[in-house]
């Protein structure tokens, strides 16, 4: 059965970084573009950022921009989010997803969702 687990997040301060895995099996994720998403309490799912599936073009939300980076090792099945000068707001629950296009996951639809992992970003 295929699925998708992230890894990594955890509680940091603000201006920390963290880095977070997710980590595909049961299938071969490589012609997938895959997502990262954030819900935080009480807020719904957003897209924090999209790859292609050779990693060749990410993008990014505008609250995110030029502080998180996505990418990807499709020999490993694992997509990363490098997340640099962290936020309180950005304190959410972080998923990754996979989707046939990025037009999907733009708009909160995957075939594959992660169960999710936790940042905390202290004041």
């Amino acid at each position: 059965q295929a699925q998708l687990l992230e890894s990594g997040g955890g509680l940091v301060q603000t201006g920390g970084s963290l880095r977070l895995s997710c980590a595909a099996s049961g299938r071969t994720f490589s012609s997938y573009t895959m997502g990262w998403f954030r819900q935080a309490a009480g807020k719904e799912r957003e897209c924090v950022g999209t790859i292609t599936w050779n990693g060749g073009s990410a993008d990014y939300a505008d609250s995110v921009k030029g502080r998180f980076t996505i990418s990807r090792d499709n020999a490993k099945n694992t997509v990363y989010l490098q997340m640099n000068s962290l936020k309180p707001e950005d304190t959410a629950v972080y998923y990754c997803a996979a989707a046939p296009s990025r037009s999907r996951l733009v708009r909160v639809s995957a075939d594959y969702w992660g169960q999710g992992t936790q940042v905390t970003v202290s004041s």
